[in-house]
Formats: structure tokens, C-alpha cells, sequence
């Protein structure tokens, strides 16, 4: 009998540890006056889409004093690995192609044809054996990042599912590839075409 009862109290104890450990990390924010969905998904790093489907929200608008569900975010190690190959793949590009540059990355994470990780669609070969991305390849991708490349990661995950759904994109006088240029151009940003 008191075996069962020592085995209550640990399944008791370990359910309730399991209880606190769950809730402590949904995060929730107090909208503050000034607030607005898109600067809490800068600040969360979250897509302004998530944060409005989290919390049943189909406007815009949010009220100081309410409390808001903060989805699980990008993780800081994403966030600084998509900034390095932001910062590898668009040196002397305008900060406008620094974003796009990231929002691509997202996209492959977000389509089915890609793997589901930033870090997967990163380092992915293609079928010729080399990787995707070139700064893999040559080991750009280890430089650290800069300031702007960091900050339009941010942006870019803010803006997650918002865009034209660019999954690649390529310096045309840098590159031959003919699957590439057989691609539907989306937009074109200082000397990338972006495509999908």
C-alpha cells in the first residue's frame, strides 16, 4: 500500500511538473499601447500571419490590455544561420534583396517540395550533388553575418506567407542554368531575378 502511494504522489508530482513546464512555454504578450501585430512579430520573430491565426484574428486591429498567444518562433541558431547566407548570397545587393533572399529560404520551408527545417533547405544538395546554395559550397556561409542581413531575416520571417512565393532566385550573368531561367520571374531586385 504505501508503494502505491509513493507511485501516486511521483505520478502526481511528475503530471503536475509536466503541467507547469507546458504553460511556461506558451508565451502571451499584454498588447501595450503602440503595439501593432506586425512589431510583435518583429519582436517575437514570428510571421504576422501566424500571430493572427494563433489568436482567431482576421483584422489588424489589437486593443491595449489584451493578452495575445506568441507562437513558437524561429529559433535564434535559424535566425543566424538564414542571416549568414543572406549576408553570403547578397553582399552589395539592396536591403530589399537582402529580404527577399530570406523569404525564399522560408518559402522552401513552408513548400512541400523542400525540406521542413531552415537549416535542412540550407545545406540541401541538389540532385548533381552540389549544394543549393553556394556559399555552402565554398564556405561563405561561415562568415558572420552583418547587422542589415540580420535585420532582414527578421523582416522576412515577419512577413512569412506573404509574398509571391519565390522559391529561387539567380544573378542572370552569373548563372546558365537553364532550369533556372525556365522558372516564372517574380520580381527582379538589383541583380537577382527571383522566381518560383
Amino acid at each position: 500500500m504505501r508503494n502505491l502511494k509513493k507511485i501516486g504522489f511521483a505520478t502526481a508530482l511528475t503530471l503536475s511538473l509536466l503541467a507547469s513546464s507546458v504553460s511556461a512555454s506558451a508565451a502571451t504578450h499584454t498588447v501595450q499601447s503602440g503595439d501593432t501585430f506586425w512589431n510583435l512579430g518583429m519582436k517575437y520573430g514570428v510571421s504576422v500571419l501566424q500571430l493572427k491565426e494563433v489568436n482567431n484574428r482576421t483584422s489588424d486591429l489589437i486593443y491595449p490590455g489584451e493578452e495575445l498567444e506568441i507562437p513558437n518562433s524561429v529559433t535564434n541558431e535559424e535566425k543566424e544561420l538564414l542571416a549568414r547566407l543572406v549576408h553570403a548570397e547578397s553582399k552589395g545587393e539592396p536591403y530589399e534583396g537582402k529580404v527577399a533572399v530570406a523569404t525564399v529560404v522560408l518559402n522552401r520551408v513552408d513548400s512541400s517540395e523542400f525540406p521542413d527545417s531552415i537549416k535542412e533547405v540550407i545545406y540541401e544538395k541538389t540532385p548533381g550533388g552540389s549544394y543549393a546554395f553556394s556559399p555552402v559550397g565554398n564556405g561563405q556561409i561561415n562568415e558572420p553575418a552583418d547587422e542589415e542581413s540580420k535585420r532582414a531575416v527578421d523582416e522576412a520571417i515577419t512577413f512569412r506567407g506573404q509574398g509571391k512565393g519565390s522559391l529561387f532566385f539567380f544573378n542572370p550573368d552569373k548563372s546558365s542554368n537553364s532550369y533556372m531561367m525556365s522558372r516564372e520571374v517574380t520580381t527582379v531586385i538589383g541583380n537577382h531575378r527571383f522566381a518560383k
